[in-house]
């Protein structure tokens, strides 16, 4: 079950529809999530998105650990990247994901999923009692994470909230951001 998972949610992704649709609410994205050979987990997936307009300004770098436990429970645990500059544009060029060790990252304690299959999809929802928050510019920041994913969709909850007031800042502020996959990365 963890395989097909990282199957469907490897690829090259962008939300060009809902974009359109709904101009107001939605910039075009375009989303990476790709494979990575590394030492914590059975799949590791990195992911980086962009602004259509900005391609060659990616931001949210991060890393995706999959697990399955002994009960067959999958579980997703997000990293960050200590040096996120160095990693910058890997989305396109993913040769520069060859050489990740746990030594490049720093584990995000808050920032966990439990990934179950429903139907034809998986839902990955976060722990209700921990805060996925992570540092940036010099400030705490809290993202509530989730997604859902099939085989051709992956569609991102990940909203920016104020760590203090609980104020939505960014993300999925109307709505879930909703992804067409273009290009398949499953090579595994």
């Amino acid at each position: 079950m963890i395989k097909t998972l990282a199957q469907w949610m490897v690829g090259e992704f962008n939300n060009k529809k809902q974009a359109i649709d709904d101009p107001a609410w939605y910039v075009h994205l375009k989303l990476w999530h790709r494979p990575v050979r590394c030492e914590l987990g059975e799949f590791c997936v990195f992911a980086e998105q962009s602004n259509v307009l900005q391609l060659d300004q990616p931001y949210r770098q991060r890393l995706l650990i999959l697990n399955q436990d002994e009960n067959k429970d999958i579980k997703g645990q997000y990293w960050a990247f200590k040096e996120p500059l160095n990693y910058k544009g890997a989305g396109e060029n993913p040769e520069r994901l060859q050489a990740i060790s746990k030594a490049d990252l720093i584990e995000l304690p808050g920032c966990q999923l439990n990934i179950q299959l429903n139907h034809k999809q998986f839902i990955a929802q976060a722990h209700a009692d921990l805060k996925c928050c992570f540092e940036y510019a010099g400030k705490t920041r809290q993202v509530i994470i989730g997604f859902e994913v099939t085989s051709d969709k992956f569609t991102s909850f990940d909203r920016g909230v104020d760590p203090d007031t609980g104020k939505s800042l960014w993300g999925a502020l109307m709505g879930p951001y909703q992804f067409d996959k273009d290009k398949d990365y499953a090579l595994l």
